[in-house]
This record gives structure tokens, C-alpha cells and sequence, in this order.
């Protein structure tokens, strides 16, 4: 049978249920079978046609029955307001890079890549195989996977001088992503109402954590080569701040990555002030022109916290990271780890390093880059091409963004707003300041689908920058 056969079913018991009393019985499938000479395959097809269109109801084991009409009532959640005695954060809602747009909307404001860049073989094989163990089954030590501990301290002891002792794989702790890790390390080590030093602009959702947390931020302008070290050691003076938050590689969402002298003297103002770096590695595996030097390599005695997600280079739904501390500070944020979630589902930690092992991945990370690189300077040529003022002050050495700064006067979030109009989806860059922005800006994710449609984005922006000046 075919689809116009299910329709008709479906033509008939909607005539049939407009003169029904609400909740009565529908015929059985095996007398529609019979009446309609339809298959049971065709009959369960219109059943699910009428739920889908809200006119009946399934009660297992008992029948389908014309759906009742429930009275409209509306509901009264203003008592909600006295309730709620935690003041309301600057911050509320959801970033604009986490909406869900237009379904045919050109969608350059996501932070994840495209589907197309991930390694899908490699994940749904890796899951597969994990489902098949223990970790199915058993439950997960807080601290993580000791395999996937040791994988992630491997790396850091891979890049680090011979005069620095490596953390070991005890000093790996097994997160559900990063934006969790983050939560964690400011409850932790800086704690409510004390500053935190932190770059500006910044990736938002470290704004976010700090905020919930009730850390008060003391932004530090960083630029090209990140931070003026003079600047952060002054803000260390001046705000009594232990703690500094800052992204030297592929920073989010400018791209920028610190030369080598800048973080070298960050590191020795926190080793001077005896406070920590928190390192946010998030595009550790996203260079496209240049390759990630962690900071953490460079690290002895504990002054470096350092953070790394393999949530864009593996895959959105296996959320795992890991945070590598040592000393006591590794033993705060475990406890607060445990506190918060317990463990991490061991199927997860499982596939994640079935992945970031297998023979592929380094070919799949090269062929990544290479896709980064070409969709990078294909939207960077629409931009040229299409909407010449706007500026790309820097074009990124990697990550997924580029950070664009529209003409002076520009109201960014109008800005967003008339893009979507015409059909393109973009992040006004308010989001990534924890203070004032220097200026008007939008960020674009390179690494979105259908590339071949970044021409018709650089004539829309084209378009609305020349409507609003």
C-alpha cells in the first residue's frame, strides 16, 4: 500500500471523528484493514498521521479514541517572581550562538562545526564498540577512565621541555565538557565574591560560569598576541585577584593565539603573584596556519590550570573533557566534580578514547584542518568581495570563527536582527565582552554547513551594512 492509501484512512476517520462525541472508541485497525483493504502497515501510518495532526489519542492495550478537548486555561506563574530569591543574572537566557534559527537560514552564528567535519565513522564504531563492555554496565571512578587520564597527560607530557616534570594521568580529572570544568575550577579556587582576571573579550560561557558562581570578573584588554603582560600584572596589583582565565590558543572568539614572549612573562607574573592560569585549551585540535604550545607544558608547580574539550573535534554528543590540576587544587575541583555529577558515563569516556586513539584520528585531524582552511578563506573572499567594510582585523590561525567589526556607529544587535530578516544567522559580539565592548562586532563560524552558500552571506551582510549606514 501506499502513502495515498494511508491518506485515505485518514480522510475518512477525520469525517468520521467530526461528528464523534470526544473520546470515543475508533473501529479497530483489523476492521480498517478490512474496510480500506489496507495493510497493517498502512493503518499504523494513518494513526500516526491523526495523532500528529492532534485529533485522537493511543491507550495502549485499550484502543485509540477521539481526543479529547481539554478547557484552555492559562497559567499564572507570577508567584515565581517572590520565590526566586537569588538575584537575576546579567546574564539570562540563551547565547544567540545556541538558538535554533530559520530551518533554511544561512547558520553562521553556531560554535560547533559542521556535521561534515567530525569523524562520524569513527564516533558511531567507537560507540558501538564501548556499548559491548564493562562500562555499559559499571559505574565510572569520579576522577575518570584511568586510560583516558593517561591519554590526556600524555599530551601535555609530549610538549613539555625536559627540564619540566609532566603531569601524570592522576593529575587528568574526567569532566562532562568543558563549560562544567569551568564551573568547577571558579567555585573552587577563586569562590564567591572574589575577582577573577580574565581576557576581554572572552569565550561567553566562561562569563557565564563566573557569574553563577558570583566571581566577580576584572577584564584584561588582550589583542593579536593576547594580553599586555604589564596590563595583567597590574591588574593582579590592583584587584588582589589569584586567578587569571584567559585562552592563548585559537582564543574565542577572535582566533587569536599569544606569541611566545607574552606567554612566557604571563607566566612568570603568576608565578611572581603565586596565582594560577587557568588555561582554556578549546581548539587544541583546530589549527589551521599555526599548532598549539599549551601553556601547561611549561608548568611545574601547579601555577597552570589547564582545560581541553574534545567536544569540536570528535563529536557535540560525546561531552568529554578533561581539567588537569596538580596538588591540592586538583583535589578541590575533584571534589566539587563529585559533588556536581557524581562520574561520567563510562560508555562516553570509552568511545571518546576508542576515537582519539584509533589509526584514523590523525588522518581525520589532518583532512579537519585542511577543511577549516579552505572554508576559512572562502568566507574571508565573500566578505571581501561583498561587504568590504566590514574588517577582519585579524584572520585566525585557527578555531572556527572569524571576528568581525562592523562600522563604528552600528547598533550590533539591530545589526543581527535585519541579517535574520534576509535569512542569515549571525552572533552580535556583545556576548564575549565581560564588560563594555571596545566596539561593534559580530562573530561567524567558518566551519558551518553548506559553505557554498558564504557568497550569499557576504551579499546579505553587504547588504544590511550599506541599509544601516
Amino acid at each position: 500500500m501506499t502513502n495515498d492509501s494511508a491518506g485515505r484512512i485518514v480522510d475518512a476517520l477525520r469525517s468520521w471523528i467530526a461528528s464523534a462525541a470526544p473520546g470515543a472508541r475508533l473501529p479497530s485497525n483489523r476492521a480498517l484493514m478490512a474496510a480500506h483493504g489496507a495493510s497493517p502497515v498502512t493503518v499504523q501510518k494513518a494513526m500516526r498521521q491523526l495523532d500528529a495532526l492532534g485529533l485522537v489519542e493511543s491507550r495502549p492495550g485499550v484502543g485509540t479514541f477521539v481526543r479529547t478537548t481539554r478547557p484552555s486555561r492559562s497559567a499564572d506563574f507570577g508567584w515565581q517572581a517572590a520565590a526566586m530569591v537569588a538575584p537575576r543574572p546579567r546574564t539570562s537566557g540563551l547565547s544567540s550562538t545556541q538558538r535554533v534559527s530559520v530551518p533554511d537560514a544561512i547558520q553562521l552564528h553556531s560554535g560547533y562545526p559542521a556535521k561534515d567535519l567530525l569523524p562520524e565513522r569513527l564516533v558511531r564504531s567507537a560507540l558501538v564498540r564501548a556499548s559491548r563492555t564493562e562500562a555499559a554496565v559499571t559505574r565510572s571512578p569520579t576522577a575518570g577512565s584511568p586510560e583516558l587520564q593517561s591519554w590526556f597527560a600524555s599530551q601535555i607530557a609530549a610538549a613539555a621541555p625536559v627540564d619540566v616534570s609532566p603531569p601524570a594521568g592522576r593529575d587528568a580529572l574526567i569532566i562532562a565538557g568543558s563549560q562544567s570544568g569551568l564551573s568547577s575550577i571558579f567555585r573552587a579556587l577563586v569562590g564567591t565574591g572574589q575577582p577573577l582576571l580574565i581576557e576581554s573579550p572572552t569565550y561567553w560561557g566562561a562569563v557565564l560560569a563566573a557569574e553563577q558562581c558570583g566571581v566577580i570578573l576584572v577584564p584584561v584588554p588582550s589583542g593579536a598576541d593576547g594580553p599586555d603582560p604589564a596590563e595583567v600584572d597590574r591588574a593582579f596589583a590592583t584587584s588582589g585577584a589569584r586567578a587569571f582565565y584567559a585562552q592563548p590558543t585559537f582564543a574565542n572568539p577572535t582566533g587569536a593565539q599569544w606569541s611566545r614572549d607574552t606567554s612566557e612573562a604571563v607566566l612568570d607574573i603568576v608565578r611572581r603573584r603565586r596565582a594560577f592560569l587557568i588555561e582554556d585549551d578549546w581548539a587544541h585540535d583546530l589549527g589551521i596556519d599555526s599548532r598549539p604550545e599549551p601553556l601547561v607544558a611549561h608548568d611545574h608547580d601547579g601555577h597552570v590550570i589547564y582545560l581541553r574539550s574534545l567536544t569540536k573535534s570528535v563529536s557535540p554528543a560525546l561531552r568529554v573533557a578533561a581539567v588537569i590540576a596538580r596538588g591540592p587544587a586538583r583535589d578541590r575541583i575533584l571534589a566539587d566534580r563529585a559533588a556536581e555529577s557524581m562520574y561520567v558515563s563510562g560508555v562516553l569516556q570509552a568511545a571518546a578514547l576508542d576515537v582519539v586513539t584509533h589509526p584514523g584520528w590523525a588522518r581525520h585531524l589532518r583532512g579537519m584542518r585542511q577543511q577549516l582552511r579552505s572554508r576559512r578563506d572562502h568566507l574571508l573572499d565573500a566578505l571581501r568581495l561583498h561587504a568590504p567594510d566590514l574588517r577582519v582585523e585579524q584572520v585566525p590561525r585557527g578555531g572556527l570563527n572569524l571576528w568581525v567589526r562592523l562600522p563604528d556607529g552600528t547598533d550590533a544587535h539591530q545589526f543581527v536582527r535585519d541579517c535574520e530578516t534576509r535569512g542569515l544567522a549571525v552572533a552580535p559580539g556583545t556576548e564575549w565582552f565581560p564588560a563594555e565592548p571596545s566596539g561593534p562586532f559580530i562573530r561567524l563560524n567558518f566551519s558551518a554547513e553548506n559553505p557554498e552558500r558564504f557568497p550569499d552571506a557576504g551579499r546579505i551582510l553587504g547588504e544590511v551594512t550599506r541599509a544601516t549606514g
